[in-house]
């Protein structure tokens, strides 16, 4: 089996587009969650979210290919051309068909649905946009990928809820492993901030109005985000090779399933993963000094996590720094995992824990160190990020500073 290395990283979120400002604005604690200004919000609740701000199409893409796709697709690919460009990989000859190309997403283009019904349901037309099937099927953005790259190895999206991109990624990580290929460019978008969409949250009763405060006693929901993010992984002998800057180094993968409910979380399943990625890594609880949680604000979610993170690592469970990003960019659902993944390699890369910010007072339901509204400067050598999906699908990737 062969050490598998980040050698490039890319993001699109609600603190922009490009890697610079999504760690400064994670490092500073500054929540980017505010207004949906994307569609009129008279007939919402929730009136709050964190989309990408001022992300326009044709600064990226020529009019022919913006007619062929969603805007998730669109923030998969922009994501993508920064994490490949930093890496420096080239995928000419027979590279590009060594190389894997998996994405996750929850529920792909959202966007184009939503247009499609809003034209036949609520103003009685007769017709939809010709691409509609192509800009909202799943795989969408893992096509447009392997296109923009001229990937042809193997490619497919993964969709598991809240850990779609954990798990994609994971699965990029145990082919290049194996040596079943030699790199794959793999993480997760989303955007499915739509008027439909949020009605459909709102009926769950899960939301926030306000915003999103994980792990404190007043919690009262989740906000959802978007965005995407991506990366490219490699051999460590590739990247030696080649001369490339490693990032980081991705160790262990966990998952598991529930096989409880349908939206309740569950302690044990949750632990399992956990204990999984440890396992895989072949860490001791003790090697790990981070978990980027999966925090979502939810009272349910939180408590549970908590239990969960004691279960797996025991007394080493009050001696770790743990937070959840999600209480600044939002719940990008398919793509949290991967927006997750970048924060949680960025903060091993500057000793930085970014925060949980909006933290009120203490649970004691949620009795760990959640790094409450400041950024902490700390040596961070191993760390975990945390994704435990609606359906009670769960996800845990372990890195490691290199």
């Amino acid at each position: 089996m062969r050490r598998v290395v980040i050698t490039g990283r890319g993001v699109v979120s609600a603190f922009g587009i490009g890697v610079e400002g999504f760690w400064a604005g994670l490092a500073k604690g500054r929540c980017a969650i505010g207004p949906i200004a994307n569609f009129p919000t008279d007939r919402l609740t929730v009136k709050i979210a964190g989309e990408v701000p001022g992300f326009d199409p044709a600064a990226h893409f020529d009019t022919r290919r913006i007619g062929l796709m969603d805007r998730v697709s669109q923030f998969a690919v922009v994501a993508s051309r920064e994490a490949v460009a930093q890496s420096g990989l080239s995928f000419a000859d027979d590279v590009g068909t060594r190389t894997a190309t998996i994405i996750g997403t929850g529920v792909g283009g959202m966007i184009a649905v939503d247009d499609s019904y809003k034209k036949l349901y609520g103003e009685n037309g007769q017709r939809v946009h010709p691409f509609t099937i192509p800009r909202f099927m799943a795989n969408a953005p893992t096509s447009h990928i392997t296109m923009e790259h001229g990937l042809t190895g193997p490619a497919y999206t993964i969709a598991s809820a809240c850990a779609s991109a954990t798990h994609a990624i994971g699965h990029a990580y145990q082919l290049v492993r194996a040596g079943v290929v030699e790199a794959a460019v793999t993480g997760g978008a989303e955007s499915c901030i739509t008027f439909g969409t949020m009605k459909g949250w709102e009926a769950m009763r899960v939301m926030s109005a306000e915003c999103c405060r994980p792990f404190s006693r007043n919690r009262n929901g989740m906000v959802l985000g978007e965005g995407a993010a991506v990366f490219v992984l490699e051999s460590l002998e590739s990247a030696h090779a080649r001369g490339a800057d490693i990032l980081a180094e991705v160790i262990g993968i966990g998952m598991s399933a529930d096989a409880r409910d349908i939206t309740a979380p569950d302690v044990k399943g949750a632990a399992r993963a956990i204990s999984a990625a440890l396992a895989c890594a072949r860490l001791n609880p003790e090697d790990v000094q981070y978990v980027n949680a999966h925090g979502t604000g939810t009272a349910a979610n939180d408590a549970t996590e908590t239990r969960a993170i004691h279960q797996a690592f025991g007394f080493h469970a009050r001696r770790l720094a743990v937070s959840s990003s999600k209480s600044m960019f939002g719940h990008a659902l398919g793509a949290a995992g991967a927006l997750e993944l970048l924060a949680t390699v960025e903060a091993l890369r500057h000793g930085v824990v970014p925060p949980t910010v909006n933290f009120g007072d203490p649970d004691p339901e949620c009795d760990l160190d959640y790094v409450p509204d400041t950024a902490r400067d700390q040596n961070i050598r191993v760390a975990l990020s945390n994704s435990f999906a609606f359906g009670g699908l769960n996800g845990v990737l372990a890195v490691a500073k290199i």
